[in-house]
């Protein structure tokens, strides 16, 4: 195969799989991983694709556009519904403590808190607040702060200041992004700037993320793979990047 004809293979991969590791094509095409990342760099010269750590995404991946969480809220339904369900296995027993990031999914695991048990939450999302107000077993904290119209949701340094002094059982993150390489992340810094306070605030701390999310790589990062317990998304996702993650030390519950 010429080095053309490879190429447009490779940016074909790309677009199909969302993403794709230099080892892998490597593989694919039996040729050298230094073979790949030069047809990698010909084809980001092209705008074909980006290069990211350890592969590629297509050009379009590396996003600075938000949605808002109206938006959100009416993707991939299904998907959030069956990763909220897995992640009730992960709230603490009897009892305990957890902290709630404002988002979609995280959303979907509020409407689905069990009132069987006594659970102190407390979010920075205007929506789970409502939610959770009155509902029974829930002792609700409420985090203040100016609330970003587009998430609905509490940032600055008042928000970051009453993190400082949580410290919860468990704690639940959305993300926009997630790759080995950047870790979790987001397009707003003041949005990174909390979640990353929350999951300093968490004995442990989970992710929940679609399938769509994975591969993705958002302008800040909020917390690298290390310091996230546990990723739980839907069985839509990518298998060799649920992998790479998997080596890089994070348990995936696939839902």
């Amino acid at each position: 195969m010429y080095a053309e004809e490879r190429q447009q293979a490779i940016a074909g991969l790309v677009t199909q799989r969302g993403r794709v590791a230099v080892t892998a094509v490597a593989e694919h095409f039996r040729v050298t991983t230094e073979t790949v990342r030069r047809d990698l760099a010909v084809l980001e010269r092209a705008g074909m694709l980006r290069r990211v750590h350890g592969g590629a995404v297509p050009a379009g991946t590396l996003a600075v556009v938000e949605p808002g969480l109206g938006e959100r809220v009416n993707t991939r339904i299904e998907a959030k519904h069956r990763i909220a369900t897995a992640a009730l296995a992960l709230l603490p027993g009897t009892s305990g403590s957890v902290i709630l990031d404002g988002g979609s999914s995280t959303a979907a695991l509020a409407e689905l808190l069990p009132g069987d048990r006594a659970l102190v939450a407390a979010t920075n999302s205007v929506p789970i607040a409502a939610r959770l107000a009155g509902a029974p077993g829930i002792t609700l904290h409420s985090l203040g702060g100016r609330v970003r119209g587009i998430t609905q949701s509490a940032v600055g340094e008042s928000t970051l200041s009453a993190l400082a002094a949580l410290r919860a059982d468990v704690v639940f993150l959305g993300t926009n992004g997630i790759s080995a390489g950047h870790g979790f992340s987001t397009p707003d810094e003041a949005e990174a700037a909390v979640k990353a306070a929350m999951a300093r605030a968490g004995q442990r701390v989970v992710v929940l993320g679609d399938s769509s999310k994975l591969g993705r790589e958002h302008l800040v990062r909020f917390a690298a793979v290390e310091d996230v317990d546990v990723l739980v998304t839907d069985d839509e996702a990518d298998p060799a990047v649920v992998a790479e993650l998997e080596m890089a030390g994070i348990e995936v519950l696939v839902a």
